[in-house]
C-alpha cells in the first residue's frame, strides 16, 4: 500500500484471522483493514498498527472469519417454525405446510417472516443467504432494508402459488425483478423451479432458456428423498438428475439442493456438468430424507455448500450448528473420522457457498479486494478452553451465541450481539402475534 492511500475506515485486530483461502491457514495476531466496504489490508499486527485508520477495534480472544453463507432456505417459513414436527416430507408438505401456506401466506406474512429470518441469521454469523419463497419482491425489499446480502430464487411450480397464478406469471415477475435488481450490490436474483416432481419438462425448458439468456443461476430441490427418485424411475424410467441433464439444466450455474440419493451415474453427471450441491443435513435428518454423501462428492471434485433449509423443517437457521452436524454426519456416512475436517467444514459454510451462487470473486474468503463480509466469533469463554486449533474449537465446541460482531460490505449489522438496524423486541412481538393467529385458526 502506498503512503498516499486514504486512511482505512476500520482496522480490526483479532487474536486469530482465518481467511479460508488459502485453505487451512490460521493467522495469529494479524489485522484486517476495511475501506469503502472492501477489505483493503491484511497483515501482521505491527504492520497493521502503522496503517492510518479512522477507527481501530481490538478484538481479543476473537476469531475473524468470512461471514457464513446459508446456501438454501425459505426465510418467511420462520413463521411456521414448529407448526408440524416429526412427520415425513410428503405428509409434512401435503397435509400441513401446503394447506397452511394456502391459508396464511400473503405479502405481510412474507415481509414479517423474512425480517425474522434475517435477524436470526445475522445473530448467527450469517452474512449472505439464499431464499426460495413466495412474493420474492417483498423478500428482496427486506434484504435491501436490512443491509444483508442474499440470493433470491423465484419460485416456479406447475400450479398456482401465492403471488403467481401460473408458472408463466412467476417467470414474468422473475424476469422483471432480475432486471430491476441486476445492479444491486447485495441482491442476486435466480430462478427456483421447486422440484422435479412439481415442474414439467416444458416449464423447465422455459426456465433453462431464460436463465441462459440472463446468465442467471437455477436453484432447485433435487433427489431430496429415495421415494422421489424411485417414483420418477417407476413413472418415466429416468432418475430426476438424469432428466435435468437431458434438458440441459445442469452446469456451473445450477444449484442442486439436498441430493441425498447419489448413484455412480449421478456422481458422474455432477462432476461432468460442474453442478454445485447444497447440503442441508439437519432438515434431511429431521424429515428422515436420507444422507448426502458429502465426502464422496468432495473427493470427486464437486462443489458442496451448506444450507439450513427453512425453519419449518430444521427448526433453526443456525448455520454454525448445521456445519458441525455436517462434519459429524460426513464422518459417519463415509465411515471415516478424517472425512470433512473442521477447516473444510468452514470452507463449505463460506467459500463453497459463494462459489455455488457465483459470488466467489466477491465474498466467501478474507482476501484484499473482496467485500468486507466478516464475522467475529468470541472464543474467550470457558467452553472453548484450551485452544489448540481455533477452527476446530469453532466447529466442534462453539455455538452461535459466540457470534459477537458482524459486517456486510463493511457496514456493521451486529455490534456486541446487538442488531444495529433491526428492532429485536418488535420482531419478537410480531412473530408471537403471527403464532397466535395461526394456532388460533388452524385445525
Amino acid at each position: 500500500m502506498t503512503a498516499t492511500a486514504a486512511p482505512l475506515d476500520l482496522l480490526l485486530l483479532p487474536t486469530w484471522l482465518v481467511p479460508v483461502e488459502p485453505a487451512g491457514v490460521v493467522l495469529k495476531e494479524h489485522g484486517l483493514g476495511i475501506r469503502d466496504g472492501r477489505i483493503a489490508f491484511i497483515g501482521p499486527r505491527e504492520a497493521a498498527l502503522k496503517q492510518p485508520a479512522l477507527e481501530t477495534r481490538e478484538l481479543p480472544g476473537m476469531l475473524l472469519s468470512p461471514g457464513l453463507i446459508n446456501a438454501h432456505g425459505h426465510a418467511a417459513m420462520s413463521l411456521f417454525r414448529g407448526l408440524a414436527d416429526d412427520l415425513p416430507l410428503m405428509t409434512w408438505l401435503e397435509k400441513h405446510i401446503w394447506p397452511a401456506e394456502a391459508k396464511w401466506v400473503d405479502e405481510a406474512f412474507v415481509r414479517d417472516g423474512t425480517d425474522l429470518a434475517i435477524a436470526e441469521q445475522i445473530k448467527g454469523g450469517i452474512t449472505c443467504f439464499s431464499d426460495m419463497y413466495f412474493y420474492p419482491k417483498v423478500a428482496s425489499d427486506c434484504v435491501h432494508n436490512s443491509g444483508m446480502r442474499a440470493q433470491i430464487a423465484i419460485p416456479i411450480l406447475d400450479f398456482p402459488i401465492p403471488g403467481a397464478s401460473t408458472p408463466d406469471d412467476a417467470l414474468r415477475q422473475g424476469i422483471e425483478l432480475f432486471g430491476d435488481l441486476k445492479h444491486h450490490p447485495r441482491i442476486k436474483i435466480t430462478f427456483g423451479p421447486h422440484a422435479p416432481y412439481t415442474v414439467c419438462d416444458d416449464n423447465l425448458e422455459k426456465i433453462r432458456v431464460i436463465a441462459e439468456e440472463l446468465d442467471a443461476a437455477i436453484h432447485m430441490h433435487v433427489h431430496e428423498t429415495a421415494f422421489e427418485v424411485q417414483q420418477a424411475v417407476e413413472q418415466t424410467g429416468e432418475r430426476p438428475l438424469a432428466r435435468l441433464g437431458r434438458l440441459g439444466l445442469l452446469g456451473p450455474r445450477f444449484q442442486a439442493v439436498h441430493m441425498t440419493q447419489i448413484s455412480e451415474d449421478d456422481l458422474a453427471l455432477l462432476v461432468e456438468s460442474n453442478t454445485s450441491v447444497i447440503h442441508c443435513p439437519e432438515s434431511n435428518l429431521k424429515l428422515a430424507s436420507g444422507f448426502c454423501p458429502v465426502e464422496r462428492l468432495w473427493q470427486a471434485g464437486v462443489n458442496v455448500a451448506i444450507g439450513t433449509d427453512g425453519a419449518a423443517s430444521n427448526n433453526d437457521l443456525d448455520l454454525l450448528g448445521e456445519t458441525r452436524t455436517a462434519a459429524m454426519l460426513a464422518k459417519a456416512v463415509a465411515g471415516s473420522a478424517t472425512a470433512l475436517d473442521a477447516h473444510r467444514a468452514l470452507r463449505m459454510a463460506t467459500l463453497n457457498g459463494a462459489r455455488a451462487m457465483g459470488l466467489e470473486s466477491e465474498i466467501g474468503s478474507l482476501e484484499v479486494g473482496k467485500a468486507a463480509d466478516i464475522v467475529a466469533f468470541d472464543l474467550s469463554g470457558l467452553a472453548q478452553q484450551p485452544i489448540y486449533d481455533p477452527v476446530s474449537q469453532l466447529i466442534y465446541a462453539t455455538g452461535r451465541d459466540c457470534v459477537k460482531h458482524l459486517w456486510v460490505a463493511g457496514k456493521q449489522l451486529l455490534d456486541d450481539r446487538r442488531l444495529t438496524r433491526m428492532d429485536e423486541q418488535q420482531l419478537t412481538a410480531t412473530a408471537i402475534a403471527w403464532g397466535q393467529r395461526i394456532s388460533g385458526h388452524s385445525e
